[in-house]
This record gives structure tokens, sequence and C-alpha cells, in this order.
């Protein structure tokens, strides 16, 4: 779509097989493997667009540092992902579970970074970015495959939190984790995940701005 505006764009994912997917729906648009904590370029973007990505990036400080340094003086930043509190009742299930089958600080294996509009703000700010928008609201998200929505979640989102149990034990798990959430996500034979999404937009500071704030 964006592309579609006239637009010059480029897509990255650290994943090959995502970057491959896409150049299959999209054979006219450029797109590269890239790690968003490494990207190579500067000064060289209008704008960055990120959606569903940074939640899962680590350390947040590298990547906008490496988001900052792509986009020229002026340039744009625009990005929707997890804030704090996101999922919050299906990873306080899935920790419950873990302990229950006997894994000490289950927090170790949560993938994701979920952060505050405060918290998110000052790391961009940091790293050269004025923050001009922010929201952060609640975005209830039903899921598919019924009363096995939930399981079908973890397998394909949460799979990290599954690494320290055997196979064996992964009926065991989910049995605890739906019996923790589903007073709260399961209705009327459905699931629905707990999502709260922190949208954000910036600009990066022109060098005459950022030389004045030092």
């Amino acid at each position: 779509e964006i592309a579609q505006s006239g637009a010059q764009v480029l897509g990255v994912d650290r994943s090959a097989a995502m970057i491959a997917q896409a150049r299959d729906h999209f054979p006219l648009l450029p797109f590269e493997t890239l790690d968003a904590c490494a990207l190579p370029y500067r000064d060289a973007f209008d704008a960055i667009f990120s959606n569903a990505v940074l939640h899962w990036v680590q350390p947040p400080e590298t990547a906008a540092a490496a988001m900052a340094r792509a986009l020229k003086g002026g340039g744009r930043l625009v990005c929707e992902f997890g804030a704090r509190g996101n999922v919050r009742t299906l990873v306080e299930g899935a920790y419950h579970a873990l302990r229950q089958l006997g894994v000490s600080q289950p927090e170790r294996f949560n993938p994701w970074y979920y952060p505050s509009i405060a918290e998110y703000s000052a790391v961009l700010e940091r790293c050269g970015i004025e923050v001009t928008f922010a929201l952060l609201f609640d975005r209830p998200t039903p899921l598919q495959d019924g009363e096995r929505g939930l399981e079908t979640w973890f397998r394909m989102f949460g799979s990290r939190l599954l690494e320290p149990l055997d196979h064996a034990h992964h009926p065991e798990f989910f049995r605890l984790v739906s019996g923790y959430a589903a007073p709260h996500l399961l209705h009327d034979g459905n699931w629905t995940a707990d999502y709260r999404r922190l949208r954000i937009a910036g600009r990066k500071f022109l060098r005459t701005e950022s030389s004045a704030g030092t």
C-alpha cells in the first residue's frame, strides 16, 4: 500500500522465510533479509514503517539507534507493536503452568519486549527521534480454531515459553494455561487474546536540533 502511494520502498525482516514469502507475494518490490538492530543504512530514508515487529526486537535501544541512523534528518518513524500489559493473562497463565511443571524463573523464557509509552518514547529520544504522537490502546483479538485457539496461538507466537518442557508435558501445560485464562479470555467456546498495542510516530532530529540540545 505504501508503494501504491508512489513511494519507493524497501522491505526488511530478519527471517529469510518471511522475505521469501514477501517476494513471492510482491515480486516487483525489493526486500532484503536484515536484522533491525544492524541496518546498514545511513541518512537513506524519508520514512520507516513497522507493524507488529518491534516487540520481538531486543535490545530496543540498538534497534532504535539503527532506525535513526537510516533516516534522513527530519525523516519519519511510524510503528505499532505490543505495549506494556500485552497478552498479560496469557503470559501469567504460562508462568503459572511452567511453575506447576517444575520450571523455575519462567520469566527467562519470555521472548517479548512490551514497553509503556514513556519507556519507548525515552528510548527513541535518546536515539535522536522526537516523538510526535503516541497512543496505547486495548485491542482484544479473537483467536482461530475455537477451543484449540489458545494452543494454536502459543505454538505460533509463544513457542519460546514451551522450550523448557519435554513434548510430553505440552498437553499439561495447555491444560494449566487454559484453566488460568479461561475465566477471562474464553467466551462461548472461543478464545480472545488480551492484546494491548502501542502506536507511536516521531521524526529524526535535524542536525541543528540535535546540536542545540548538546
